[in-house]
């Protein structure tokens, strides 16, 4: 398995750099590809592990889909085979997207129960539910969702859903069958993650009516031509690649970066906490300015779906939170496991202590160099951010994990000054 190899340097990250199309767009677009047999150009896609796996699904199903980075290709191929087995959806729970195109075009869909990150059940529960109030039948049988339409495999209706809880797949993949369902779907306390936006942005695109996307509550009226409109589109930045790298241009005193290609305005929680913490976030057009003039101090954070605090900059910020100043209080609202970065770094100095979805963090003056292991893919950004200021070398090791989720990390960090490289081969 593949390390990344960070090698200490009291240098500030200095410079630019660009980030990539998002991943979590990305994925649900592909998905919604299945809605149409036209041909389908997404443009501003990142090179990612997770890219080519939605690609073999697609393929699996029966789409012919060109992967040639930063471009993807998709559009009808062999007769639709409306079945996601386990081997390619265990690894990415983003696979289950598929489960409301599948069954709102084609009536029916046999959808494994899906896999990913280590970080939590995260049930399908919201899933299953919005789709039997628009007449599915729903089965469990072997590790598997069996979806039938109404009446054995009939067109989707159009419902009311109340979300227990926004769920960003959740949404995605009832805003994907409504698209096709007869009359409207109104969906409530959804997701409001500009990924749903984008999605939103796709789908009236291809021809369905979708309104309030990115708010909690969305109303959604099918097309009645039984399927959508191909599209061509390029992808939104990637809020959380280009949160990663403003906290990793905070971590050593004079860092001074522009994020280039991102929206401060899809980043306002981390911006607010990150300025608490005594780091200059500022716009500059469509990129993000990040200055650190002086020491950090410890700051709380409570993640919460869109627009609060991202989840999936929690591991990053924590990192940052070891090098502050007094105490920092960083509690996890959203998944239940989901701090299983801190023992690795406890191993490189940091003073970390668990009280069930909390951690306390008392700042420390040094981090020190280990062989880490990554265990999910924001921990394994955690890691890489703390071997920045480690005073000895780094070790980050299954960074297969990274490579889901960050294009081209090493080659993007060393154009900011950080002494990385990626070996081949590393010991498990």
């Amino acid at each position: 398995m593949d390390a990344l190899r960070i090698r200490p340097s009291s240098k500030p990250l200095t410079g630019k750099v660009r980030i990539s199309g998002a991943k979590n767009a990305a994925l649900p677009i592909l998905c919604a590809t299945l809605l149409s047999d036209g041909a389908s150009h997404l443009r501003n896609v990142p090179r990612l592990r997770d890219i080519e796996t939605t690609a073999a699904l697609l393929r699996f199903l029966g789409r012919d889909v060109r992967v040639d980075a930063p471009e993807v290709h998709v559009a009808a191929g062999s007769q639709v085979k409306p079945e996601a087995p386990y081997e390619l959806v265990k690894q990415m729970r983003a696979s289950v997207l598929v489960l409301g195109p599948l069954v709102a075009r084609f009536g029916r869909a046999k959808v494994s129960l899906p896999g990913g990150c280590a970080i939590g059940a995260r049930p399908i529960d919201q899933h299953l539910k919005g789709l039997e109030a628009m007449g599915c039948t729903i089965r469990l049988e072997r590790g598997y969702v069996m979806a039938e339409g109404p009446n054995g495999g009939g067109r989707l209706k159009g419902a009311e859903v109340v979300f227990d809880i926004p769920t960003v797949t959740g949404t995605e993949n009832l805003m994907m069958a409504a698209a096709l369902a007869k009359g409207r779907t109104t969906l409530v306390n959804c997701a409001r993650e500009p990924e749903v936006e984008e999605l939103g942005r796709i789908l009236n695109k291809m021809g369905a009516e979708v309104n309030g996307a990115g708010t909690d509550v969305m109303h959604i009226v099918g097309t009645d031509r039984g399927e959508l409109a191909p599209f061509d589109h390029a992808i939104i930045p990637d809020r959380i690649e280009a949160g990663t790298y403003m906290v990793a241009a905070a971590m050593i005193e004079g860092g001074d970066v522009l994020v280039e290609g991102a929206e401060l305005s899809d980043l306002e929680a981390l911006a607010m906490k990150m300025r608490a913490a005594g780091v200059e976030i500022t716009s500059e057009g469509h990129n993000i300015r990040v200055k650190r003039t002086g020491p950090l101090r410890g700051v709380n954070v409570t993640t919460a779906p869109h627009p609060g605090f991202p989840t999936d900059m929690q591991a990053q910020f924590l990192a940052l939170m070891s090098m502050a100043k007094g105490e920092s209080v960083i509690t996890e609202t959203i998944f239940e496991n989901r701090f299983m970065h801190v023992p690795e770094l406890q191993r490189m100095g940091a003073s970390v202590a668990l009280r069930g979805n909390t951690a306390v963090v008392q700042g420390v003056n040094r981090l020190y160099g280990a062989a880490v292991m990554a265990t999910d893919l924001r921990a394994s950004a955690s890691l890489v951010i703390a071997g920045i200021v480690a005073d000895d070398e780094t070790e980050v090791r299954r960074i297969y994990h990274l490579d889901r989720g960050y294009e081209r990390i090493e080659e993007k960090l060393h154009g900011l000054g950080v002494d990385v490289e990626r070996v081949k081969g590393a010991e498990a």
